[in-house]
């Protein structure tokens, strides 16, 4: 039974599964678009939502610990709450967008591209 399961195992150890997606939320927040395996990629939309959410708060150094705990480069933790929030500040989360890509070559295993949303939706 799968009950009060919120994540899934990714089939990583704890530690080694929380830095791979703390590393995928560090390059999409820096690249803008991420490439990964369908399961990683929800996985990761959930870690990015939170990433932004926030970076939205307020209080700016509270914001930059919360993210810098997440995120693995201090510049990108500084981008995220100075260029990537701001531009969400008027809506109220979906700041991801999860894209079914191709089958990758080695395994053929399905991937999706993980994209932040541009921001003339966010005006809607």
């Amino acid at each position: 039974m799968r009950h009060r399961i919120k994540r899934k195992k990714l089939g990583r150890p704890s530690e080694h599964r929380v830095m791979m997606l703390r590393n995928l939320v560090t390059d999409l927040m820096e690249h803008g678009k991420v490439i990964t395996t369908i399961a990683r990629a929800k996985e990761l939309r959930r870690l990015a939502d939170k990433v932004i959410t926030k970076a939205k708060s307020e209080d700016k150094l509270k914001a930059i610990r919360e993210v810098g705990a997440i995120v693995t480069k201090k510049d990108i933790t500084f981008k995220v709450v100075n260029e990537v929030a701001p531009k969400y500040a008027n809506r109220n989360g979906g700041y991801t967008r999860l894209l079914h890509y191709e089958f990758r070559k080695g395994d053929a295993s399905p991937t999706a591209i993980v994209m932040l949303v541009d921001t003339e939706e966010s005006s809607d």
